[in-house]
């Protein structure tokens, strides 16, 4: 609605220009005229605002809020249909609620009954473009505005009573009370407008952030032959040389080496190590350089101080009582002011030329305790460096050569491979076979073993009748020479002897004597095969029996003949593996030799069995 249109009438100018004086306003009427042509700016109670025009766009009847502080003088406001009276100046001024976030809707209360959305529109219309009423039945409505800033200009009119015409009818008074209202639409466009801000604020950002950001290095192109070759010739080419070697290592990076294009990129790498001793070259010059330009500076320098010397000597010998006395004393105290600052510049000059010195004298003093031994022959060293550098160089080559040549070998051996068909059934069976025979292997190296201690064994029995054979043969010797000398004594005896009955008889009782030594020794020419020999010979061998069978004893699972052994020699030093298990084999029924472990874990382990061998004996 345009407030422009509307002609208020005013019951006293001066009263309204007194309002706007207040304020801060020059007094204008609703078309815009001056009400006073001589009113003074200065006058007005709000000093140092520019004045405003109450029918500018944004404004109305109320003014933008201002400070708790500044008074401000409500007066009567005349409309077309009805009249606002201001509130008591001396009561406080009406409670608002707190204003939510992108607040464009008021509530309105204390309508008249009689009100009408045209009075609404005549009173409100002038703040500001209404979109929106939403009249109730109960005295009050909801005025929602185009724009934010037109609210506080509604809250302006809070507390004004409103009188319809000229009528007191309670029906045509009301009492208005404007506050802020919660309104979905408001908060919905709010938030609407805070994310088009954060929007803008992201996108400002982002433009800030790309106008600082350095620029993006080019793209690195893929490999190719036809960019490989490109690339070879460009490292080739001192300067294009870092340029390619970045490309270079890129591509390393990527993985893009394969066993088709190893060579080329050997080749690339070869070029790029030819660099090194152009590096060298180039760092030995900017050596030099820098060592020319340290004598320079050394020579400046020495020359600078040999200057500052002579004018030290100059202030010397003008501090002599010859020429001394001539001067006057402000020109004494000068020139001895001058003389200070010129030692003092001598001496931090001198310093320094000094420290250079000292350094170049501590690297003459490290290059000769590196370069002592050879210093007599540098020529010859010299000579023998450069044919070292070509052989050397000449050995590279012949080696770059070499792998070229190995790597074209590969190359052909792949090519030949593929070509071959894949026998993966065959190589499957020759597998398969293969594991058979070690499996058969490992059988016949158990059954070879177990055929070694059985064969052991054979020989251990074999030796022992042969020792009982022999001990059987002696004591049938010794019983035949028993014999043989009882008989020649018998026949010496019958000889000598009388022919009487006493002799007779003495020769029938010795004749059944030897009769009977006779048969007692073929008795025991007999008794031998009937009855073995005892297999424990001695008393040490009986407790070394019980020893051992005790301990094997306490081990279920055997026990090696070098434990047996270990535990044996704790009790005496002298007994040895080949006795103990000598005196094992001799018992078979007592002790029992077993094999456990497979393939070369393979160990002989001896068990008691000596309560079974009760049984079966």
């Amino acid at each position: 609605m345009d407030s422009n249109s509307m002609s208020i009438p005013l019951s006293d100018p001066n009263a309204w220009a007194t309002a706007m004086n207040n304020l801060g306003m020059p007094p204008m009427g609703m078309t815009g005229q001056p009400l006073l042509p001589d009113f003074d700016h200065n006058l007005g109670m709000m000093t140092g605002i520019a004045p405003m025009n109450p029918m500018m766009p944004g404004l109305g009847l109320g003014p933008p809020p201002f400070s708790q502080d500044v008074p401000i003088i409500k007066e009567i406001i005349h409309c077309k249909t009805c009249t606002l009276f201001p509130s008591n100046p001396n009561l406080p001024p009406p409670a608002t609620r707190e204003r939510p976030p992108g607040c464009k809707t008021v509530f309105v209360g204390g309508l008249p009954e009689n009100a009408t959305e045209q009075l609404i529109v005549e009173i409100f219309g002038q703040c500001g473009e209404i979109i929106a009423i939403r009249k109730s039945k109960k005295n009050f409505c909801h005025i929602r505005f185009a724009e934010e800033f037109t609210v506080d200009k509604a809250l302006f009119l809070s507390g004004y009573r409103i009188r319809l015409g000229s009528s007191t009818d309670k029906k045509d008074t009301g009492r208005l009370h404007v506050d802020f209202a919660q309104a979905r639409d408001d908060l919905y466009e709010w938030e609407c407008h805070q994310r088009m801000l954060a929007r803008e604020e992201r996108h400002r950002r982002r433009m800030e952030e790309d106008r600082l950001r350095p620029p993006s290095p080019p793209p690195i192109v893929h490999y190719s032959e036809h960019e490989c070759s490109q690339l070879g010739d460009q490292i080739k080419d001192d300067s294009k040389f870092p340029e390619a070697v970045r490309v270079l290592l890129t591509w390393v990076e990527r993985g893009e080496v394969s066993r088709r294009n190893a060579n080329n990129f050997y080749s690339m790498i070869q070029s790029s190590n030819s660099h090194i001793r152009r590096l060298m070259g180039e760092k030995a010059q900017h050596e030099k350089e820098m060592e020319e330009a340290k004598d320079k500076f050394k020579t400046a320098l020495s020359g600078i101080l040999g200057q500052f010397e002579q004018i030290v000597s100059v202030f010397q010998a003008a501090s002599k009582q010859k020429a001394w006395d001539h001067f006057s004393k402000a020109q004494r105290k000068n020139l001895d002011m001058w003389r200070k600052q010129a030692e003092e510049i001598r001496n931090m000059h001198n310093e320094q030329l000094m420290g250079i010195r000292r350094e170049e004298e501590m690297e003459m003093s490290d290059d000769d305790m590196e370069d002592a031994p050879a210093a007599d022959s540098k020529d010859s060293e010299d000579s023998a460096m450069a044919q070292a550098e070509a052989l050397r160089e000449e050995n590279d080559s012949l080696r770059c050569q070499l792998d070229a040549y190995r790597n074209e070998v590969e190359l052909l051996k792949q090519e030949q491979g593929k070509n071959q068909p894949i026998r993966s059934e065959e190589d499957n069976t020759h597998s398969q076979q293969l594991s058979f025979l070690q499996q058969a292997l490992q059988g016949m190296q158990k059954q070879l073993l177990t055929m070694r201690e059985e064969l052991k064994q054979r020989e251990a029995e074999l030796e022992k009748s042969m020792e009982d054979k022999q001990q059987l043969q002696n004591q049938v010797q010794t019983l035949k020479e028993g014999l043989q000398n009882l008989q020649t004594t018998h026949t010496q005896q019958l000889e000598m002897s009388k022919p009487d009955d006493r002799g007779s008889e003495e020769g029938a009782n010795q004749a059944s004597e030897a009769s009977s030594v006779v048969s007692c020794s073929q008795e025991k020419e007999g008794l031998p095969e009937k009855l073995p020999s005892c297999p424990v010979q001695s008393e040490r061998e009986a407790l070394l029996v019980g020893i051992i069978s005790t301990f094997l004893h306490v081990h279920p699972f055997g026990a090696s003949i070098e434990y047996i052994c270990s535990y044996l020699q704790r009790l005496d030093t002298k007994i040895n593996p080949g006795e103990v298990e000598a005196l094992l084999s001799r018992l078979p029924c007592t002790f029992r030799q077993e094999l456990t472990g497979v393939g070369a874990s393979l160990e002989k382990r001896w068990n008691f069995c000596g309560f079974q061998g009760i049984k079966s004996t």
